[in-house]
């Protein structure tokens, strides 16, 4: 179980029958605390590769965005491969099998905001007002 924020868009790719899966990373981080003799220990952020198939996927690709908060459930698959010097490489990845999102809805004021601000930005990203 892991609770974090996204660091990332999800990345969606559809394989096999139009079945989507989803990569992102999710960083987790441990409070910063004192000891009782005054050393410090600072906070630690790790971060996590997520990967999510088929329904969890697809609500990944629609509701979740890099900053927002969430909680994962699954299981850790670890998964090697050959870089092109020859070098074995392991890769830890959290397949995910329960998602719950967080982060809070935009409310109604915010949403009317951006319904309002204009759809073309310029090349130089300055809007045309």
């Amino acid at each position: 179980m892991l609770i974090g924020n996204v660091g990332k868009e999800p990345d969606v790719r559809y394989y096999d029958a139009d079945q989507p899966m989803a990569m992102f990373t999710l960083a987790t981080t441990e409070r910063g605390y004192k000891l009782q003799n005054g050393t410090e220990v600072p906070e630690r952020t790790d971060w996590h590769n997520i990967v999510l198939f088929r329904g969890l996927a697809k609500i990944a690709e629609k509701y979740v965005h890099k900053g927002d908060k969430l909680f994962i459930e699954g299981r850790i698959r670890t998964r090697s491969y050959d870089d092109q010097k020859g070098i074995k490489r392991y890769i830890t990845e959290v397949y995910g099998e329960n998602m719950e999102l967080l982060s809070p809805k935009p409310t109604q004021a915010q949403n009317s905001v951006a319904e309002q601000l204009p759809e073309q930005v310029a090349e130089d990203g300055t809007m045309p007002f």
